[in-house]
């Protein structure tokens, strides 16, 4: 299975939304992202619009020609919004507008049921729906039954600890991707991953995508965004070439 990287411009919105004004503008960002290598754009409007807005998303599906993946909670704001701009993608994730980032995956199993006809109506409008969720193999079980064509798993744990734990973090996200094949659900993967820990992620066979933001804006600021999204792009198929 090929590899992909999504690039997330969302803390480009930040540092533009710092001092309210017109730069640095996502869409010259994710055009950067996509002259690095990279094989898409994801964005998250936000509830409280505190990074992407409206028109951000808007702007990055017409300027853009890379596939935008809209990450979204499951509201029925953010339904109306997706069903007009009719994304390639857009992935459900949980929201907590007290949170500074998304602190854990969607769950499923607890929501299922208001999910299928949500699920449905964003497929029936042509876009491909995700569900950023924890390497749970309940999780990823309970994604089929909502009709969730592709996962997204949680990486933020993995890269939060070190050591024996980090080990057991990444045989759950090896679990789980295999789980998810084996049901015919594409598996990506995203959240907190760094030159540091992209590679054992990357390697995972099961994986088709990696979704990745906030250290790549970091990054930038230090040696440039594009060639920061090159080489993290580098150290993925570097890791899927050896594994």
């Amino acid at each position: 299975m090929s590899l992909r990287l999504g690039v997330n411009v969302d803390h480009i919105a930040t540092i533009r939304n710092a001092r309210g004004g017109t730069y640095p503008d996502p869409v010259r960002a994710a055009l950067i992202a996509m002259e690095a290598g990279a094989d898409g754009i994801t964005a998250h409007l936000r509830e409280d619009r505190r990074h992407i807005r409206d028109a951000d998303m808007r702007r990055l599906k017409d300027e853009v020609p890379l596939k935008l993946n809209f990450e979204m909670a499951v509201t029925q704001e953010m339904l109306a919004i997706a069903m007009e701009i009719a994304p390639h993608a857009c992935c459900l994730v949980p929201e907590n507008r007290a949170e500074i980032t998304t602190e854990g995956g969607l769950d499923v199993v607890a929501a299922g049921n208001r999910l299928p006809d949500f699920v449905a109506r964003l497929k029936d409008n042509g876009t491909r729906v995700s569900l950023f969720v924890d390497p749970d193999l309940r999780q990823v079980e309970m994604a089929r039954r909502v009709g969730a064509p592709v996962i997204e798993l949680h990486t933020g744990r993995y890269c939060e600890v070190d050591g024996e734990a980090r080990e057991a973090e990444l045989a759950r996200l090896v679990e789980a991707a295999q789980a998810a094949e084996s049901l015919g659900i594409e598996c990506h993967a995203g959240h907190g991953l760094t030159f540091d820990t992209v590679g054992p992620v990357a390697a995972i066979p099961n994986v088709a995508e990696l979704n990745i933001g906030h250290f790549l804006v970091a990054e930038g600021v230090m040696i440039g965004f594009g060639p920061a999204v090159a080489h993290m792009k580098r150290l993925m198929l570097d890791a899927r070439e050896r594994s």
